[in-house]
């Protein structure tokens, strides 16, 4: 009986403490994500490869001892839990919460067969200027921005070659901010990038047309010349997409085409495409006033009404095939199309008319920069602005449509003093003065100037009634006011003077109404609507580190490399200290 006690004691025991064993659950020891000697934070990678704290090989995944830590529920606020894991006097919360709950981020990552994790308190990134500001220059970090792929980009139109937005109004419509970043843009790529890859396709200099298939004998082509182009191609086929047009095989991987065209009937323009698995694709360039249209494996752009006048017509086929297949796709799968080109097979024409310097190439900027310069002044209204033609809503504030914008007003000035140094046609400095007016004109009235405290001038993004005080349009309006003032003379460049000047001045007693200690405010609404305050995503933030940070390149001020340094520290988690 004695021997049946001592038994059933060490079998009790036993059963014990293989219970306490499965709670417990074994780890890796070379495991990074737990196993911890000590907590130094180490700044160089390389110095980390060596450390097994840092990272574990993909290959040493066996023989290992294990290691043990404890499952432990975490009170968040006495609110709710988490459940955590503790290793000794450490404890573990997941990454999934800390994200969410500090706003960071982070992701395990690959590199040489060795796997770590990377945090990051922010998401975007600053450009510091590597030159002195200059309108001849490029502007900002634009050449990093790709307007035509952003989702709120219905598509590039087919009349005139600039943007059309859903930003505020999905039925798309002309935003001026958003054609002045697109021409900007395209122009800061062309100073930056090499020099594309053009291939010839037709200049009308040769003789020699057998390069074009003609498939009947209803279509024509010949060299003629025309006494406002010199040589050109001219063509006749049947204008209806029905029948056979005249084309061009091609035999190229590039997907931006440039052509002159002008053609004196109906007619169309049309490329063929290869995609991933043999699959072919048309883009038919029409003369209608439909902006996009798709049907089956046919995507349409409208021309507009036929002009029978010399037109330069640029396209970014890849641009054109991923909007247009976008009518049917989602999100996730718009942002997948472009790539799944292989190569533009051919371009046909249809309907009678004169080609010329038919080309394919890598890039075409200046093509895409003058279409929105262009835009600019043939859109401007006698007040010398561009009306946001859409309803905006900022939180209980809203502006009609018909709503000028200071940020719209300076970038396009921005754009319109590029296009004068680069053609010295005076229409685009012209265009750029008359800019000026709106800043003259208090937002109450319809213009975008307002006050803020009774004291210091603002140029409003948002003319809002009370006024909400964006920085980031703010300064933006600011560098339009600089490159007129650079440019202009007389009492042009007084004025622009003058309005760059007192805005500076306000910029730099108000500036540091916008730190708030861990990152910055978009806009001042909190101070004027007495709601709560809007603090800026971190690709706002940054943006206002490379404005200011451009800024201290035109004005010696300490304060605006200063406070950039301090926005930048923000980024990385350092905080304004406390009392």
């Amino acid at each position: 009986m004695r021997f049946l006690s001592k038994f059933a004691l060490i079998a009790t025991i036993t059963f014990a403490v293989i219970l306490l064993t499965w709670y417990r659950c074994p780890v890796n020891k070379k495991d990074d994500n737990f196993f911890r000697d000590a907590f130094e934070p180490v700044d160089d990678y390389k110095e980390l490869r060596g450390n097994r704290r840092a990272a574990k090989s993909f290959s040493d995944s066996k023989n290992y001892n294990s290691f043990q830590y404890d499952e432990v529920e975490c009170l968040i606020n006495k609110e709710y839990t988490v459940k955590c894991r503790k290793e000794g006097k450490e404890t573990f919360i997941p990454f999934s919460f800390i994200e969410r709950y500090f706003e960071v981020y982070g992701s395990v990552t690959h590199s040489d067969g060795f796997e770590r994790f990377e945090w990051r308190h922010s998401y975007s990134q600053v450009y510091p200027p590597k030159h002195k500001y200059s309108p001849k220059g490029v502007f900002m970090s634009f050449e990093h921005y790709n307007v035509e792929v952003r989702d709120r980009v219905k598509c590039i139109s087919g009349m005139e070659g600039v943007p059309i937005s859903t930003q505020w109004g999905p039925q798309g419509h002309h935003y001026p901010i958003q054609i002045a970043q697109f021409g900007l843009s395209h122009y800061s790529k062309f100073l930056t990038e090499e020099d594309p890859d053009v291939t010839i396709l037709e200049d009308g200099d040769d003789e020699d047309l057998r390069d074009w298939n003609l498939p009947s004998a209803r279509t024509r082509v010949k060299v003629v010349s025309d006494p406002e182009v010199g040589r050109v191609v001219e063509f006749e086929a049947p204008d209806s997409l029905g029948s056979f047009g005249i084309c061009m095989e091609i035999d190229d991987d590039s997907f931006v085409l440039s052509l002159d065209f002008r053609f004196t009937t109906n007619g169309t323009i049309t490329i063929t495409l290869e995609v991933q698995k043999g699959r072919i694709y048309y883009i038919h360039y029409v003369f209608s006033n439909n902006l996009i249209s798709i049907s089956g494996q046919h995507i349409y752009y409208g021309l507009g009404n036929i002009q029978r006048t010399w037109r330069h017509f640029t396209r970014d086929i890849g641009i054109d095939f991923q909007k247009g297949m976008g009518l049917q796709y989602s999100k996730v799968k718009k942002g997948k199309l472009r790539s799944i080109i292989i190569k533009i097979t051919s371009i046909c024409l249809h309907g009678n008319g004169q080609v010329d310097n038919v080309t394919i190439s890598t890039a075409a900027h200046l093509d895409q920069f003058y279409d929105a310069a262009n835009w600019l002044v043939n859109h401007q209204d006698e007040r010398g602005g561009w009306p946001i033609m859409v309803a905006r809503r900022l939180d209980i504030l809203q502006l009609a449509p018909g709503w000028y914008s200071a940020m719209a007003q300076g970038q396009a000035m921005s754009l319109l003093v590029r296009a004068y140094i680069r053609t010295k046609n005076p229409m685009y400095l012209n265009a750029a003065v008359n800019g000026l007016k709106l800043y003259q004109l208090g937002s109450a009235d319809g213009g975008v100037m307002a006050k803020y405290a009774g004291t210091y001038t603002w140029y409003e993004e948002y003319p809002t009634q009370p006024s909400s005080f964006v920085l980031n349009g703010f300064i933006y309006s600011l560098l339009g006011l600089y490159d007129v003032k650079e440019v202009a003379t007389d009492k042009s460049k007084q004025l622009a003077q003058m309005l760059y000047d007192t805005g500076m001045h306000s910029l730099k007693h108000m500036l540091l109404l916008f730190d708030n200690g861990s990152g910055t405010f978009y806009d001042l609404r909190h101070l004027t609507l007495g709601i709560a305050p809007n603090r800026a995503r971190w690709d706002y933030h940054t943006t206002h580190i490379n404005q200011i940070l451009l800024i201290s390149t035109i004005d010696s001020n300490p304060l605006f490399k200063t406070t950039a340094d301090r926005w930048i520290s923000y980024m990385k988690g350092k905080r304004a200290p406390h009392n």
